[in-house]
């Protein structure tokens, strides 16, 4: 067995040696039901020096070699062409097939084969001898597995293997592996056997079982990742049957991140993932998974970012300050200074990557404009923002020396500028700025990431909100820049999300009206927001009131002494 494309859950932060070669490899879940449900096969890989992972519980698999190849005409049940096209690749799928079938065979002492009556091959009827010997053939140096087959007169069965997922090892290792897995029944008459080369252990177990950080199963971030994914089904035959519908199947490509527990894969629904692959590619090792306070993050030659220390259930990982421009005369402007806060005021001075130049205030909130006084005051840029007459919740100290207009736009220098975009909603005077170069939103709190955002009447507005939504639309966007979060891609899903988000919640408010009206808003509340946890109630009475307000400005709901009344449907 060669190794997979799995990569331990956590890697040292040295700087490894890189290759950019992929090795093709493939892997197989073999499954059975057990006296408790469904049970996969574990090998345990030997300790070895080069091996990341030495120790580790996988699954039997290794890279393809030479005499996959050569094995086509000893398959039963599947051609190359259908199995390329399984596989969605031009040629040779089979042979990924053929190597998860002889991996099975070399590791654990499987043999997916059939006999020219079509019955499956029986392992166990055979002597010490004959078994001892065919497992030499299929071993490192020996005759191979065409060997085993000609000695039983079986041809492979590989139609016995259904394809389920394609993973690709991090960027950054010194080896990485392009691996397809598989998923197969455990064929009848045989027991599965290690080698004590490749394999010095073996285990039937339930996925939950060696997923239970009480059992401490060490398990590779791949591993994990597949057993999380079958742990739910009852019996093998479920499982396998699902495996085989399987259609379009993704590759799957994990990141190595830093952060505060050190290096780990991150995975691509996680929120950094999109970042990460925008700034470290190649893994290098500056991409990070968690925001670290008062760090400078280098986002573009045109954008760095520095996150403030106060996250909370409202700011999420913290507020974000960006920097934007540079060029050749290396001014920048500085996008939500953010909060009052000493050190992060300290810090987000000394990340400026050249003389700040212009301060721009995507709202007055007090997690976004308020140290907009000090950072004037130490570099003498103008503040850019617009006020509002609503004094609730509001940065009082908020003095801008321009008040910027829709579509009015700041050349930052020859290759950076930045187009103004008022969008209303979350406070009336919210602005976007879009960097154009870049086709870059910095959106402040009008899209956040992970989060929709309170709409607070009477500075919020539902109606207004939805209407800068959709008109964001059609604007031509790559990335959003939250003001809290990680770099978001996708602008227009992310937006669309939002949309129907607050479309679903009117419903349930239209829902909850037609049940329970005349009722007050509390009454409401507690059905309107039954998914939410009841210690965010009090924070989701603001968005229900600016729900109920514009269905009342829409001539559907209106409100009587504190009590909601539904007008029509």
């Amino acid at each position: 067995m060669s190794e997979t494309a799995a990569t331990t859950t956590t890697a040292t932060a040295a700087a490894p040696v890189r290759s950019k070669a992929l090795r093709a490899a493939a892997s197989v879940l073999v499954l059975r039901d057990g006296p408790a449900g469904m049970e996969v096969l574990m090998m345990r890989r030997p300790q070895r020096d080069d091996d990341r992972s030495a120790g580790a519980f996988v699954f039997p698999g290794g890279t393809l070699d030479e005499q996959d190849a050569a094995l086509h005409p000893l398959c039963d049940g599947l051609d190359d062409a259908a199995a390329s096209a399984r596989l969605n690749v031009d040629q040779n799928g089979l042979d990924y097939y053929l190597c998860a079938a002889r991996e099975a065979f070399e590791e654990a002492g499987l043999l997916f084969a059939r006999d020219a009556n079509g019955q499956n091959v029986d392992l166990d009827t055979l002597d010490a001898d004959t078994y001892g010997s065919l497992r030499e053939a299929a071993g490192y140096g020996g005759a191979g597995i065409a060997h085993v087959c000609e000695r039983l007169g079986v041809r492979l069965a590989v139609d016995q293997l259904a394809y389920g997922s394609h993973w690709l090892t991090p960027p950054g290792l010194p080896k990485r592996f392009d691996t397809r897995f598989f998923f197969a029944l455990a064929p009848a008459g045989q027991t599965a056997r290690h080698d004590g080369v490749e394999a010095v252990e073996h285990r039937w177990m339930r996925p939950v079982d060696a997923l239970d950080p009480a059992n401490q199963i060490s398990l590779v971030n791949v591993t994990r990742r597949m057993l999380q994914s079958i742990s739910h089904f009852q019996t093998a035959q479920a499982c396998f049957d699902h495996a085989r519908q399987l259609r379009n199947i993704v590759q799957i490509m994990p990141r190595l991140a830093t952060g505060p527990k050190g290096v780990r894969p991150v995975m691509p629904e996680e929120a950094p993932y999109a970042e990460i692959a925008r700034i470290d590619p190649d893994g290098a090792g500056h991409g990070r998974y968690a925001l670290a306070p008062g760090a400078a993050v280098k986002l573009s030659e045109r954008v760095w970012r520095v996150t403030a220390d106060n996250g909370n259930v409202m700011t999420g990982p913290g507020t974000n300050t960006y920097f934007v421009g540079g060029g050749t005369d290396n001014t920048w402007a500085m996008i939500d200074p953010g909060p009052a806060d000493p050190a992060h005021i300290t810090a987000v001075l000394a990340a400026a990557p050249g003389p700040v130049k212009w301060i721009l205030v995507t709202h007055t909130h007090l997690d976004h404009s308020p140290a907009s006084v000090a950072v004037r005051e130490a570099t003498g840029a103008p503040v850019w923002g617009r006020v509002t007459a609503v004094q609730d919740r509001q940065d009082q100290t908020f003095a801008p020396d321009r008040m910027p207009e829709h579509g009015e736009r700041i050349v930052l220098g020859p290759h950076a500028t930045l187009r103004v975009v008022h969008t209303p909603g979350h406070a009336s005077n919210h602005l976007c700025y879009l960097l154009e170069e870049e086709k870059t939103l910095f959106t402040g709190d009008h899209v956040m990431q992970g989060s929709s955002v309170v709409i607070n009447p009477p500075d919020g507005d539902m109606r207004a909100y939805l209407a800068s939504l959709q008109a964001l639309l059609d604007e031509d966007l790559e990335w959003i820049a939250p003001g809290h979060g990680f770099l978001m891609p996708r602008p227009r899903d992310a937006i669309r999300l939002l949309i129907r988000h607050r479309q679903q919640r009117e419903a349930k408010v239209l829902n909850a009206l037609r049940a329970l009206a005349p009722a007050d808003i509390g009454t409401l509340l507690a059905s309107v927001y039954d998914d939410v946890p009841e210690r965010m109630h009090p924070v989701a009475q603001r968005s229900l009131l600016a729900h109920l307000r514009k269905l009342e400005e829409d001539g559907v709901a209106r409100e009587t002494e504190a009590v909601w009344h539904l007008i029509s449907a």
